[in-house]
């Protein structure tokens, strides 16, 4: 009987062990680190998955900012600068975008549902599978943009220019340039 009452106290210290070192892996796993989605907005910002959801947001300079998946869900982000940022996946549902410069940036299944995003910049942008279900685009610059399964359904396009660099849509372009 001394065999078994000499494992209790080894077994408990080792399953203390355990639960310390679940619990350390459990606080140091948590996911995407939020802390950045409070710093200012700056070139280069790391804001991956952050919510600035109705904030205005007009003409900040976010140039190669890592914003993937962040949501600017009726935010207003007229004029600006998002050159060279990765916006994978980010939301700009039913905000207003106008002026804003998207050049160069990935925005690979981003979602402009029923934003105004009138003359903006998407010169050489990755708009794979980007969505622009109902979206004001009059005026924006598509030159040498990816659209590849980009949702344009019901998009306003009027004198948008094309991913040629030379094609303007004409009056009643909705949903596709003419």
């Amino acid at each position: 009987m001394t065999r078994q009452t000499d494992r209790c106290p080894l077994i408990r210290r080792s399953l203390i062990v355990s639960l310390l070192a679940l619990a350390a892996v459990v606080v140091a796993d948590t996911g995407p680190a939020r802390a950045g989605c409070s710093d200012p907005g700056r070139p280069g910002v790391n804001w991956v998955g952050c919510f600035f959801d109705g904030r205005p947001m007009q003409g900040m300079s976010l140039t190669g900012g890592r914003l993937r998946d962040a949501s600017f869900t009726r935010a207003d982000v007229t004029g600006t600068d998002f050159s060279g940022a990765d916006l994978r996946g980010a939301k700009f549902v039913s905000g207003k975008a106008e002026e804003a410069i998207f050049a160069e940036a990935d925005l690979q299944s981003a979602d402009f549902t029923r934003s105004k995003a009138a003359r903006a910049d998407f010169t050489g942008a990755d708009l794979r599978r980007a969505r622009f279900y109902r979206a004001d685009l009059r005026g924006a610059d598509f030159t040498g943009a990816n659209l590849t399964g980009a949702d344009l359904y019901d998009a306003d396009l009027e004198g948008a220019v094309w991913v040629d660099g030379t094609t303007r849509c004409a009056e009643g372009s909705v949903g596709q340039c003419r």
